[in-house]
């Protein structure tokens, strides 16, 4: 029993003369530093913005027309993209109003109408040289004595086919019935001086 006491006595003497770790309380600096620290970090958590949620009728909407997409149908509730202009465009040309057979017609008169200015300036030609005339118009008189006369006599029937050809392209119903009109006439009139010029000369 003496020495249970003694066993008791040594150990409390032993915890008693045995050092103390000192408890440091927290320096001010240290407190300033962690609030601080942690201020940014609620600044930064508060900035950041909520996530938008998806709204249920768009994403049924758009998971259908993925669906209908992908199972090779066209997706009818997505909305299309509509045309400006629904009417459709008229082409940015002239109408022309000839026909094939009016073309065809049109390139006869220039074959005839050139041919009887040609036989006009020939038989022209034919009658002044021989002495049994002279020239009425005063406008081919002074290249009745040349071969020149070949070449002015085919002037009245170029314009007469550019003429023709305008009025057979005109908007106006009546100028085209009569667009052939120009060409035959010079044509007449060509055919007309030759006649006469050929039976002056005996």
């Amino acid at each position: 029993m003496i020495l249970t006491t003694l066993l008791l006595f040594c150990s409390t003497a032993i915890s008693a003369d045995a050092p103390r770790t000192p408890t440091v309380p927290p320096s001010p600096s240290a407190e300033t530093k962690s609030t601080s620290t942690s201020e940014p970090r609620e600044k930064a958590e508060s900035a950041i913005p909520d996530a938008p949620t998806p709204k249920a009728g768009v994403s049924s909407s758009a998971s259908k027309a993925e669906f209908d997409l992908a199972s090779g149908g066209e997706a009818a509730s997505t909305p299309a993209i509509q045309p400006v202009l629904i009417c459709p465009v008229k082409p940015a040309t002239t109408e022309s109003y000839e026909t094939p057979r009016q073309r065809a017609i049109w390139y006869g008169l220039i074959a005839v109408s050139h041919g009887t200015a040609g036989f006009d300036a020939w038989t022209t030609r034919r009658a002044i040289s021989g002495g049994y005339g002279v020239e009425g118009d005063p406008l081919q008189r002074p290249f009745a004595n040349s071969g020149a006369i070949y070449a002015t006599t085919q002037v009245t029937p170029l314009i007469m086919d550019y003429l023709g050809h305008r009025m057979m392209r005109s908007s106006h119903q009546w100028i085209r019935k009569a667009w052939w009109v120009p060409q035959a006439a010079s044509a007449s009139v060509s055919l007309g001086a030759g006649l006469h010029n050929y039976y002056v000369i005996p």
